[in-house]
């Protein structure tokens, strides 16, 4: 199977807004409980995207979409403007193909080459898979949070891991360029 990492488009919502719930129903990945409706997921995509952030669909042979991600803001405050925060969700069948590696690696291209200097992984669940996915891509560990989150009747821990992208925070920031404009 090949797979094609491309733009999402507004077609994608709905393969998203199902992937998106059946791992919010199903994993720890998200914190969230309930999975918002396409509606909402329609909203934070156009959100995402009205920033500038890479936001990203893989595809199989046939155009499906099996997965996505996407880079948004860390935190709000202008000095936090060059740190990105990653997500990825992989639909349930095609997990462990290798798809994750391929869409992280686009993200991770797209922000160096816009200017960001730090990627964060917020791994809901603590979750091996994805800690394994960073790690593999050159992401360190940067902390863990217990207990930060209850779903599946259990607690649950957020591991927390960072990447420097570029020149890291060997130069100053370009504060004319994106994303220093904001």
């Amino acid at each position: 199977m090949s797979i094609t990492i491309r733009p999402v488009v507004h077609a994608d919502l709905a393969a998203i807004t199902g992937i998106y719930a059946e791992s919010v129903l199903n994993g720890t990945a998200s914190y969230e409980l309930d999975p918002p409706d396409e509606a909402e997921m329609r909203a934070r995509m156009d959100a995402i995207l009205e920033k500038r952030y890479p936001y990203f669909a893989a595809t199989d042979d046939t155009g499906t979409l099996i997965g996505y991600a996407y880079a948004s803001a860390f935190r709000t405050r202008p000095a936090y403007r060059w740190i990105v925060e990653d997500s990825i969700y992989i639909a349930k069948d095609q997990r462990g193909r290798g798809i994750g590696k391929a869409l992280l690696s686009s993200l991770i291209d797209a922000c160096q080459s816009l200017g960001f200097r730090q990627m964060i992984a917020v791994i809901g669940g603590a979750a091996p898979a994805s800690v394994a996915l960073h790690r593999g891509l050159g992401f360190a560990d940067a902390g863990r949070l217990e207990g930060t989150g209850f779903k599946h009747g259990r607690w649950l821990d957020t591991v927390f891991m960072q990447k420097s992208l570029g020149e890291g925070t060997a130069t100053l920031a370009d504060t004319t360029r994106y994303p220093g404009v904001m």
